[in-house]
């Protein structure tokens, strides 16, 4: 199955459908009357009679607020179809309302509505319209508004667009609705004060980004357009063509660990699948390691690869070597320690403790030193994140020896660097730049900036927007932060011009008030409820380069059955059509789609010298439980 584009159907007249009763929209109906000087002008009975005439058609007039009567009309469609080629927009109401109603019960019937005035700690806003929804205002409700169409589209139980009247009701129904939101995300009526105690003074374009300075994302724009290495981004009329698909060896994939040298790997429930990389994607079956084989103590209760399958495969040295993180407890992602995959040999070699000052500890992720560390063949430490904690670990022993792994039985890696924070960092993911600065992402949404000399205090501290960070990437010159959450991607420019007038990154110093508004990624609301059951954003990374000067080109995520790829470029352009018209932060809505037959586990560019001459990129890997599929983007239909 290849790709397909974002869309955002135009809702006419014509596309009122089975569903509307009444196949004549007064709305953009306009007439002038005929005047000619040398008639005589009809008499009030006759008036009276073409008048009835014209209720009857219903051709009457348009007066500017046509249901004076109703308040907060609005007309009310539901898209049915899905993705058949039948597909349409039907009215569902006519004429309705809608009320926001701030309630403790989001399901039940309007008679147990709670008073708007009363205050509750356990209520939310709800938004209703007519008897037909009732929905708690949030993210995921995935609320689209088209400004030049007075209309809103959304999802609740099924798709729906509310068109308005005119543009005063438009502009009033998006205002309380980001009042409302903000109330039901923070806990805090939304008002200027409340706004600063949540953002931050610093942060206060954050809240009100039609205040916020873009200049910054112009002049990365600028820069990119510069880079003597940069390749024009996939457009419209490019297309991804599929290239290979191969059913998994061992099946139940959990993970890619993608490789910049010969091979990838395909991590499964049972082992590692090694494949070929190619200049159109990776194919082929080659050595397969299975965990049962590479047990390194028959027996031992802490050997647990043939237990619990590797939700982390980390590759090292030269791309030799892999850290396998397993989670000690189902359904957490918490692990005591890695095992270590020679992948050369096909054996796992040692099994790794994580300890410090003589106390077994956990770790919720690993990464590496640098976004291009892999590569390094004498490579001995890594990084590690659990809830409280950021570290750097050591293979070697304290003297910086290499430990003999023969006789250490279960070595203990040596903490070299890091923090252990007191309370509430609840750190999530974390991703590194090409010198090793490190970004970290959190469960009330926070991103942090550390730089290369210290882990304890943050340089730059972005505040959340009510998400939970599940994952985050990193560009290699650390000038752009893609933040994963369920509902939307974040993605937060790190530059700024010190006091100085020399251009940095928040990595490199405090950013103060010199911060731009971040973007937000998403899908339209029509996508995410395609995107099936599984509908939540995982695992966004950018396109993989490992060399200065080079440039990220797209930003790809998974979402359910979706594989889903922006033009990073676009994305950067402030003057992008997906951004007129918009209230609130700047929303891009312009992507591509893959579309697979199973839930897709993950999606990533391949690295860059795997870029072929007639391609704007390298190709596109997207696995799913059972298949790997490769797509390259072709320069023709």
């Amino acid at each position: 199955m290849g790709a397909a584009h974002s869309r955002d159907d135009l809702i006419s007249d014509s596309d009122e459908g089975e569903h509307d009763e009444e196949n004549h929209d007064e709305e953009d109906d306009h007439y002038e009357d005929a005047k000619d000087p040398e008639k005589t002008p009809p008499s009030s009975s006759s008036l009276d009679e073409v008048d009835a005439k014209l209720k009857a058609l219903k051709l009457k007039y348009q007066s500017p607020n046509k249901h004076p009567s109703l308040k907060n009309a609005v007309k009310l469609y539901l898209h049915i179809g899905g993705n058949t080629p039948n597909a349409k927009w039907v009215v569902s109401e006519k004429l309705t309302s809608y009320s926001f109603i701030k309630t403790t019960q989001i399901d039940d019937d309007e008679e147990n509505d709670d008073d708007p005035d009363e205050e509750s700690a356990d209520s939310w806003w709800v938004l209703r319209i007519g008897s037909k929804i009732r929905v708690k205002i949030g993210a995921d409700m995935q609320l689209k508004m088209f400004g030049d169409q007075r209309r809103v589209d959304f999802v609740a139980k099924g798709v729906w667009a509310l068109k308005f009247f005119n543009d005063e009701d438009y502009r009033a129904f998006a205002k309380r609705f980001q009042d409302c939101l903000f109330e039901n995300t923070y806990g805090y009526e939304a008002n200027d004060e409340n706004k600063v105690k949540v953002y931050g003074k610093d942060f206060i374009g954050w809240a009100n980004p039609e205040q916020a300075d873009d200049s910054m994302w112009e002049d990365a724009e600028n820069s990119f357009l510069k880079s003597p290495s940069s390749t024009t981004p996939i457009r419209g009329s490019q297309d991804l063509r599929e290239e290979f698909e191969e059913v998994a060896g061992g099946g139940g994939i959990q993970s890619l660990a993608l490789g910049a040298l010969d091979n990838s790997f395909l991590v499964s429930d049972s082992g590692i699948q090694v494949v070929k990389n190619f200049s159109h994607g990776i194919h082929g079956k080659g050595v397969y390691v299975n965990f049962n084989s590479g047990r390194i103590k028959e027996g031992s209760s802490s050997s647990r690869l043939e237990h619990a399958t590797p939700k982390k495969a980390l590759l090292t040295r030269a791309e030799t070597n892999m850290l396998l993180m397993s989670p000690s407890n189902e359904g957490k992602p918490h692990s005591m320690g890695v095992h270590q995959l020679d992948i050369e040999t096909g054996k796992i070699v040692s099994e790794w403790k994580f300890e410090k000052d003589g106390t077994d500890i956990s770790m919720r992720d690993i990464t590496n030193d640098s976004k291009g560390a892999q590569l390094d063949p004498s490579g001995s430490t890594f990084l590690g994140l659990d809830d409280n904690r950021l570290c750097r670990w050591d293979m070697r022993d304290r003297n910086g020896i290499v430990q003999n792994l023969a006789t250490a039985g279960t070595p203990v890696l040596n903490w070299t660097q890091g923090h252990q924070f007191s309370r509430g960092t609840n750190f999530q993911c974390f991703a590194t730049t090409g010198d090793g600065s490190i970004v970290v992402g959190s469960l009330d949404g926070k991103i942090r900036l550390y730089s290369t000399n210290s882990m304890r205090q943050a340089k730059t501290a972005f505040p959340g927007l009510g998400s939970p960070i599940t994952h985050v990437d990193v560009t290699y010159d650390g000038k752009w932060i893609l933040g994963t959450t369920d509902t939307y991607l974040i993605l937060i420019c790190t530059l700024f011009v010190d006091k100085d007038g020399k251009a940095k990154t928040g990595f490199q110093g405090r950013m103060g008030n010199k911060i731009s508004a971040p973007r937000l990624l998403k899908l339209t609301p029509l996508d995410s409820h395609l995107a099936g059951a599984n509908n939540k954003f995982h695992r966004a990374h950018f396109s993989w380069v490992t060399e200065h000067g080079k440039q990220e080109r797209h930003l790809v995520a998974t979402v359910g059955k979706f594989s889903v790829i922006w033009n990073f470029l676009q994305v950067k352009d402030s003057s992008h059509e997906c951004y007129r018209n918009q209230q609130g932060l700047k929303s891009c809505y312009c992507y591509k789609v893959v579309l697979r037959d199973d839930s897709i586990i993950d999606s990533r560019f391949m690295h860059d010298k795997f870029a072929v001459s007639d391609s704007p990129e390298a190709p596109l890997v997207v696995a799913t439980p059972n298949k790997i599929s490769s797509f390259s983007i072709s320069s023709k239909r």
